[in-house]
């Protein structure tokens, strides 16, 4: 059986870590004889200059038809001017909007070798491995009106949310916590805001539909400094659009690079998305030195989540880790101990692992 993979290189280092990810991808699939085949399209920056907008319909109806899509990332200073529908990160929301792709699940985990590399103590990060199942398609980055009114002198953006587009990010957070320990928090601002109530009460209702899983209700503010104080209190996190965003990206702080977080996103019944947590790194696009194994690690969870190819997904993370426990590095993290690698060695090193 062939799988269909759809490959949007974007801007940036994108298209760098993507084709490290495809090399990988080929690794495994001589290795446990699948069939993956290819194909690339346009999305954010490069797709603006190509093609006068960041989500081409082209691109769009080639994801609806794949098997699973791989997304490097968009963005960068050249569209920084841009009116707000010609932005790099249109094309993002756009596709994520197009697929239906309601639920983006990000595991943060500390590993051992590069505790150094996090900005907090290492005792603090020790042992850190949690999920963070954000809401995808709603609240405020999607509600309508958003707009300047007042002939400028004013803006309004709104946060909105149907109780179904709720229930079913919480129903897959108790069901990724089901999976692992048990355990959910669930992170609102419900002291302040309405959707933040209505989201408390139907976790409070889907209790009933979970009974081995724990839950405790943390708002957010306190959300955001119990993951630096004491990351390890956490299991699995579930959470709204614009909190999910902000703290996934906090949490990236336990691995010492956002080099280093995949995510998938992934549609009720329907092709899943998986991305690197890093953005498009204009700054070092193009030098080679990129860390590929967030786009590696997506892969995996391609496999795992698309493909239920648990074992190819396995193989993956395993050679990572052996690679990382061998002192290799890309720049970002900074090892004196270790070897310096670039974006090509790193791919290298871990397809060699995935083929001893």
């Amino acid at each position: 059986m062939s799988h269909n993979i759809v490959l949007l290189p974007g801007d940036g280092i994108g298209a760098e870590v993507i084709y490290a990810a495809k090399d990988v991808l080929e690794a495994i699939s001589k290795k446990y004889n699948r069939t993956f085949q290819f194909s690339s399209y346009d999305i954010g920056g490069v797709a603006i200059d190509q093609h006068g907008t960041p989500l081409p319909d082209e691109t769009v109806e080639a994801c609806k038809q794949a098997d699973a899509v791989l997304l490097g990332a968009v963005g960068g200073p050249k569209w920084d001017n841009n009116p707000s529908d010609l932005r790099p990160e249109r094309g993002l929301l756009g596709i994520r909007k197009a697929l239906d792709l309601y639920a983006n699940l990000r595991p943060v985990k500390g590993f051992p070798k590069l505790l150094h590399a996090s900005p907090l103590k290492e005792e603090i990060i020790q042992g850190s491995d949690l999920l963070i199942v954000r809401e995808l398609t709603g609240g405020l980055y999607f509600g309508q009106p958003s707009e300047r009114i007042d002939n400028g002198n004013a803006v309004v953006d709104t946060l909105s949310y149907t109780k179904r587009e709720m229930e079913r990010i919480i129903d897959k957070a108790f069901q990724s916590a089901a999976l692992r320990n048990k355990h959910l928090t669930s992170v609102d601002k419900a002291n302040v805001l309405e959707s933040s109530k209505l989201w408390r009460e139907i976790v409070e209702e889907k209790k009933s539909e979970y009974p081995d899983i724990t839950v405790e209700h943390v708002l957010v503010d306190a959300a955001a400094m119990k993951l630096i104080t004491n990351p390890t209190q956490f299991d699995v996190i579930v959470t709204e659009n614009m909190f999910g965003d902000i703290l996934s990206d906090e949490a990236s702080v336990l691995t010492g690079s956002l080099g280093m977080l995949p995510s998938a996103s992934l549609a009720e019944d329907g092709v899943g998305l998986y991305e690197p947590a890093h953005g498009s790194a204009p700054d070092i696009a193009g030098q080679g030195i990129a860390n590929p194994v967030a786009m590696i690690l997506s892969s995996a969870m391609m496999l795992r989540y698309s493909f239920d190819m648990n074992q190819e997904a396995n193989e993956i993370e395993v050679a990572v880790e052996s690679v990382l426990n061998q002192n290799y590095h890309t720049a970002d993290l900074k090892n004196e101990h270790g070897t310096l690698v670039n974006t090509s060695e790193m791919t290298d090193l871990i397809v060699k692992a995935i083929n001893q």
